[in-house]
């Protein structure tokens, strides 16, 4: 088909065009000015999801998750957030709704879940793209009851993400408290336990100082028992090589002055042998003389040998008790050490309990501010105003889409109906119907010049003859 065929066309059926177009139009028209005006006001809030938690000092991670701002929407448009609402107005104490829920619900149900659906049917949530701001419209017939619903669901939601955000915190501080007294119990229990038992012992845990006293005269034995051991060691040597010429005996000052004087006798002696010979009385009374020193020198190195051996024994008893007192104190520091190796343990079990009492009292005081909280992380950034012009229906853009489907429906109804019933109207329209040579064109009755829709015609039309007609004696 082409374009002036289907010029033609459309001036053929001009009559039904405009009838459809007509009633198009003027249908919408009627609508439009006989439908209830319905007014929507929208309100605008913010939600935080940055900025870090003033009690918590961090980012939640449940705030950056990318569907944080779909599970606001879905609190914003459950029932909880529609009761509270309803709460907020006061309209379940309205008798007119309680009637008109009697008679669509014939009184069954709630009267609050049937309320707070016909709340939610009116209410519209906008997010943005690409911020978390969230736009809050709400429509109906009365611009002030629009506005004061919308404001009231802004309220109710951010009163309700405050409880879901508080609820968990005071069942949390409930928890924590039960478990605070019960940590407590257990710590004090636990001190009264390491107190016994220091008491009992007479213990210093905090310092050791005890046992640093004990230590030190344990090194203090450890070391006289080898400085005596070297001494017995020393004086049994010098006790089993005691004679006439151990260093005792030789270093002895009256050994020494008696052997001078017997030497010098023994010289004067031989002197005189040798002079007067051995009868002589000077010889004699030397001889006598030199006895006695001897018998001098022989009981001087017995006392200095007896002197050696009462040392060695000395020093043999000091050993011994040294010894007996080194290992009283080892005793006394192993006792010591597995007293303070149980201390140790309760100590232990101490800290244990006080570190669980601290943490438990750290998260007791957390949760405790938490359930205490009033501020949230939604911002109210507008708050809905009774609209002065109504939202529905738009007069302007239903006379617009009225006319731009009117046109399409008439002009699509213009060509089925020439489909159905097919008029020859051109030459075109002879050569390709009919598949005959065209012989010649008859000339109109009125040779004037027509134009179709602004466009000269450059092809003569033909009587209209309907195409099944001419065809069908044919056939």
């Amino acid at each position: 088909m082409t374009i002036s065929q289907f010029l033609i066309i459309l001036r053929a059926r001009w009559v039904l065009m405009a009838a459809i177009f007509v009633t198009i139009v003027a249908g919408t028209l009627i609508f439009s000015l006989t439908r209830a005006k319905t007014y929507t006001a929208t309100a605008q809030v913010v939600i935080d999801v940055k900025s870090p938690d003033p009690i918590v000092g961090m980012v939640l991670p449940g705030m950056m998750a990318p569907g944080y701002i779909a599970t606001q929407l879905d609190i914003m448009t459950s029932e909880r957030v529609a009761r509270r609402t309803i709460k907020i107005l006061r309209l379940d104490e309205s008798d007119v709704l309680r009637e008109q829920w009697r008679e669509q619900a014939d009184g069954v149900g709630s009267f609050d879940a049937w309320l707070a659906n016909l709340l939610q049917a009116g209410l519209e949530i906008k997010p943005s793209r690409e911020s978390s701001a969230l736009q809050v419209a709400y429509s109906g017939a009365d611009p002030n009851f629009a506005a004061a619903l919308a404001n009231a669901f802004v309220r109710a939601y951010i009163e309700t993400t405050l409880e879901l955000r508080v609820e968990p915190a005071r069942q949390y501080s409930n928890l924590f408290g039960t478990q605070a007294k019960v940590a407590r119990d257990r710590l004090e229990a636990a001190q009264s336990k390491l107190s016994s038992y220091q008491k009992d012992r007479g213990m210093i845990i905090a310092t050791d100082e005890r046992l640093d006293v004990e230590n030190a005269r344990f090194a203090e034995l450890s070391s006289q028992l080898v400085a005596i051991q070297a001494f017995a060691a020393e004086s049994s040597s010098r006790k089993n090589n005691a004679s006439a010429n151990s260093p005792e005996v030789l270093g002895n000052m009256v050994v020494a002055g008696i052997k001078s004087d017997l030497s010098r006798q023994e010289a004067r002696l031989k002197e005189l042998s040798s002079r007067y010979g051995s009868a002589h009385p000077q010889v004699q009374e030397l001889q006598a003389n030199i006895n006695e020193l001897r018998a001098r020198m022989d009981n001087e190195i017995s006392r200095v040998s007896s002197s050696v051996s009462i040392s060695n024994k000395v020093n043999q008893s000091r050993e011994s008790q040294i010894r007996a007192e080194l290992e009283a104190q080892r005793q006394k520091l192993l006792k010591l050490k597995e007293q303070r190796d149980e201390a140790a343990v309760l100590q232990r079990d101490v800290e244990s309990a006080q570190r669980a009492y601290e943490t438990i009292t750290a998260r007791l005081n957390q949760s405790s501010i938490e359930s205490q909280s009033n501020q949230t992380n939604v911002s109210v950034l507008k708050e809905a105003s009774p609209p002065n012009k109504p939202s529905s229906p738009r007069i302007g853009l239903n006379a617009l889409l009225a006319v731009l489907v009117g046109t399409m429906l008439a002009v699509v109804s213009a060509l089925v109906v020439e489909l159905r019933d097919r008029r020859l109207r051109t030459e075109f329209d002879v050569v390709e119907g009919l598949d005959v040579p065209l012989l010649g064109v008859l000339p109109e009755a009125n040779p004037s010049v027509k134009r179709v829709l602004g466009f000269k015609r450059k092809l003569p039309l033909l009587p209209s003859r309907g195409l099944a007609e001419l065809t069908g004696p044919s056939a």
